[in-house]
């Protein structure tokens, strides 16, 4: 048996295609959906994380912009650059790209952003809206696997959902969508005993604990629905050996480096009855559903001064 592949680029691609329409429609009412991007520092991966998103923007009509602090930048003048975007009435959409330097108090940043903005939905307005079954912007990624398994036609009644990590970005709002859709959740962690024999009892199981290649078959129930929201690279050949397909370790040699998802997929996709792959599954989908939260935070502006 082989899995079936979960595509959530072409998934992604629909969701940007429909929002595309929306943004246009927005835009000649006079309210383009505006993006405000705060990037701190000078971290690698930050950085090519809103390159992707300032791109997706343009090609999706939304205007975008990014605020660039030093390494060094203090808490306050983080703050000064969210505040301004609360103040614009162009910005209907604020993201604060994570991690911020040590020296920023990250838990202050965000608490800032303006819940009506904060398309990330990491503000504990946000969250306990989620908690109670009244969202008004979900988490990105979270978001983004609950839109791919609807439109792969994927029930999530009654089924044994299992969650493995218990992040507030991803683990924890995950639980809480499943939950609501009438799943039975359980969320794994480190202090987990005999992890196996419960990831094993998963008719579904999103794995999203930043450890490359760490489900294996072993955890994996014949025939189950896997969702791997790691995205890992890396560099050491004998890691890459081991956790790539012959064809994927070729372009890894070539490259000298490659991503992987928390899923060894060569392992996992001979027992799951379907896996989302990594590059290509949940990342996509995560970018998506942050555009999909700044046009929906524009549409209740224009509905508001329509009915004004």
């Amino acid at each position: 048996m082989t899995a079936r592949r979960l595509d959530g680029a072409r998934v992604a691609a629909q969701i940007r295609e429909e929002l595309a329409s929306e943004v246009a429609v927005l835009a000649a009412a006079g309210c383009r959906p505006g993006l405000g991007v705060a990037l701190v520092g000078d971290d690698p991966a930050s950085a090519v994380y809103v390159a992707s998103k300032t791109k997706a923007c343009a090609e999706t009509g939304i205007h975008s912009e990014t605020a660039r602090l030093g390494a060094d930048a203090t808490t306050a003048q983080v703050l000064d650059v969210v505040r301004g975007y609360n103040a614009r009435a162009d910005v209907h959409g604020i993201l604060v790209q994570l991690p911020l330097p040590k020296q920023v108090d990250t838990e202050a940043v965000l608490h800032a952003v303006d819940p009506k903005k904060d398309v990330d939905g990491f503000h504990p307005e946000n969250v306990g809206l989620l908690v109670q079954k009244r969202p008004r912007f979900v988490a990105c990624t979270p978001a983004g696997v609950m839109e791919l398994l609807r439109r792969e036609g994927i029930d999530l009644r009654g089924q044994n959902a299992v969650v493995l990590g218990r992040s507030d970005i991803v683990g924890k709002p995950m639980a809480l969508l499943l939950l609501h859709a009438d799943a039975t959740v359980t969320i794994c962690h480190s202090r987990t005993r005999d992890l196996s024999a419960v990831t094993r009892q998963a008719d579904v199981l999103v794995a999203a604990i930043g450890k490359a290649g760490f489900v294996r078959a072993l955890h994996v129930k014949p025939g189950a629905i896997v969702v791997d929201v790691g995205i890992n690279r890396i560099t050491d050949e004998a890691e890459a050996r081991e956790l790539l397909s012959p064809k994927r370790f070729e372009g890894f040699r070539e490259r000298g480096s490659a991503l992987v998802g928390d899923v060894h997929a060569p392992q996992v996709e001979a027992v799951a009855g379907a896996l989302t792959p990594v590059p290509g599954g949940v990342g996509p989908l995560t970018i998506a559903s942050l555009l999909r939260n700044t046009v929906r935070s524009a549409r209740w502006v224009h509905e508001r001064s329509a009915s004004d």
